[in-house]
């Protein structure tokens, strides 16, 4: 399962391309499919996991070494923040942030696409998240509390390069399937949602729930399908308590869809 996931992780690219969005620079990596050989602590939270993918393919590449990792910088006992990655590449130091998001697209949101997308429970937006980069974690290395971290690292502020490697899975409405993104990475679109409406025009598929960290994976056929039926009675706690969750939607034909089933 862990093959899978990673697997999932090196497929699904980037939001965008160099620094079309908020000027923040993309981090390039030359994705290499190789077996993950490393044991990674399943309690560990979607987000620190990834990061540990991360890890893992930055040391299959011969030009980056990594310095440190998850920097807790922090002044009078009270963490600022943290800084995801320190790293060579060809003996350059960069600072490298690290993002894995799945994101929802509603028109009625704000007025651009980055605007249009949002968490899955109407929390997180994009535009949140790249704000949060631009204004407050990509600073904090260049603050006053910073310095003497980098200090001990034997590194000068002056000399170091800053990258995100946002990544994302972008889910579009089921009912209008042909959106084209002109701003971020087409190649991004997962799959679509559905909400308590939808799920009623697909009495004739399947389902199947996965586990928050299986939401990386591609979907595959050997898995316990559930008939409508079943799915309508699972999923109304979804509904009940407002929490939106992943599933894989199996059609007659065979095709396999990655879909939200929204609440909302």
């Amino acid at each position: 399962m862990l093959q899978k996931r990673y697997y999932g992780f090196l497929k699904t690219p980037v939001l965008w391309q160099s620094k079309s969005i908020f000027n923040l620079q993309q981090f390039e990596i030359e994705t290499q499919f190789s077996k993950i050989d490393v044991e990674i602590d399943e309690t560990l939270r979607l987000g620190k996991y990834i990061e540990r993918f991360v890890s893992f393919e930055l040391l299959q590449q011969p030009d980056i070494s990594i310095i440190a990792e998850n920097i807790q910088i922090q002044k009078d006992k009270i963490t600022l923040g943290e800084l995801d990655c320190l790293l060579l590449k060809n003996q350059q130091p960069i600072h490298l942030e690290i993002i894995y998001k799945f994101y929802l697209y509603d028109a009625s949101v704000g007025n651009t696409e980055i605007d249009h997308f949002i968490g899955p429970n109407r929390k997180d937006a994009l535009v949140e998240k790249l704000l949060k980069l631009k204004k407050k974690q990509l600073p904090l290395l260049y603050s006053e509390t910073c310095k003497n971290y980098l200090k001990n690292l034997s590194l000068n502020v002056n000399t170091i390069s800053q990258y995100v490697y946002f990544k994302a899975q972008l889910f579009l409405p089921y009912s209008n399937q042909n959106i084209q993104l002109k701003t971020l990475n087409n190649n991004c679109i997962a799959g679509y949602y559905i909400n308590k409406e939808d799920l009623e025009n697909l009495s004739n598929c399947k389902f199947y729930i996965p586990t928050k960290k299986d939401w990386l994976i591609t979907p595959h056929p050997n898995v316990n399908w559930k008939n409508h039926t079943t799915i309508k009675t699972i999923t109304e706690n979804y509904f009940n308590t407002k929490f939106s969750t992943l599933c894989w939607v199996k059609f007659k034909n065979g095709s396999i869809k990655k879909m939200f089933l929204v609440w909302w």
